[in-house]
């Protein structure tokens, strides 16, 4: 491999058009332009990146990590038929993988994005521009010669694969619903490649997933659900105390804030208590269930 390694480990792998048909322990090369599985010096395989359509991470259940490890599938092209190949090694060196390899089919890609096309509940009139796509763990980000607009992931509260009339011509589209300061704010990402938005469209499907996991291991009550939705719905208090917006008594909306807080939704400020980011996500799909 000429160019630059950005992954190198030890792991076990197997693909359908390799010399065995069996798992095999070797290295894991990656570069900006391919992926090799090399079981020795003599039996390697090669996947250019730009043959991969699709990328899926998969995580073993807890009770069998004593049989399997975490995996990565990827899924390619070659002479004109569809292959996969599984690259299976423990949770943290798959998890930096699988983010490397993102990283490396993704990042640099020419995007068409209207950063906010919609703001709360109003619709802007901002218009697409282009800038290059750029994920990472846990954000993405779409860099323009005006700036940078970063969408943290952990705010992203629904996301759906559309297609839409752009520069006059049917583009793949992403549209996501995401938190930026308390508000919901919808972005729409448009490429000329459809296997790359494929690709988009998995990355933020993981990330997602792991939120929602986290958030099912909440117990959320009626009453913790309502203090969320209050501070989210009221923003600034203007020195009003919370206890009196949900009709509580004082001291039991301090212990809801304390389980809130230890939960991981609400945070303390000097203006007093505000919604983390997850926090923002809950609120925000509670109110969309009751209005939907």
């Amino acid at each position: 491999m000429s160019e630059s390694v950005i992954a190198d480990f030890v792991g076990n792998f197997n693909a359908e058009v390799m010399a065995t048909t069996e798992p095999v322990k070797g290295r894991v090369l990656l570069s900006q332009k391919r992926l090799v599985l090399a079981a020795n010096e003599n039996d390697k395989f090669t996947i250019p990146l730009s043959s991969i359509f699709d990328v899926a991470v998969g995580h073993v259940p807890p009770d069998l990590g004593d049989f399997f490890d975490s995996t990565v599938t990827v899924a390619f092209e070659r002479n004109d038929s569809r292959h996969v190949a599984v690259v299976e090694g423990d949770d943290d060196k798959i998890s930096k993988f699988s983010t490397v390899l993102f990283k490396a089919i993704l990042n640099g890609t020419e995007t068409t994005v209207k950063e906010r096309a919609r703001v709360g509940g109003r619709v802007t009139d901002d218009a697409f521009s282009t800038a290059k796509l750029f994920v990472s763990d846990g954000s993405v980000e779409f860099r323009s010669s005006s700036g940078t607009f970063a969408v943290d992931l952990a705010t992203v509260t629904d996301f759906q694969r559309t297609t839409r009339e752009i520069a006059g011509s049917d583009r793949p589209t992403l549209t996501f619903r995401h938190m930026m300061e308390g508000t919901a704010v919808t972005t729409m990402a448009a490429m000329a490649s459809p296997r790359k938005m494929s690709i988009l469209g998995r990355y933020l499907r993981i990330e997602y997933s792991d939120l929602m996991e986290e958030l099912q291991d909440i117990e959320l009550t009626d009453d913790k659900t309502e203090i969320l939705v209050a501070i989210y719905s009221t923003g600034d208090m203007d020195g009003m105390p919370l206890a009196d917006i949900v009709g509580t008594d004082s001291s039991a909306v301090t212990m809801l804030l304390r389980d809130l807080e230890e939960d991981g939704l609400v945070q303390d400020s000097s203006d007093g208590p505000t919604l983390t980011p997850k926090g923002e996500v809950v609120a925000s799909r509670h109110l969309e269930d009751v209005n939907s």
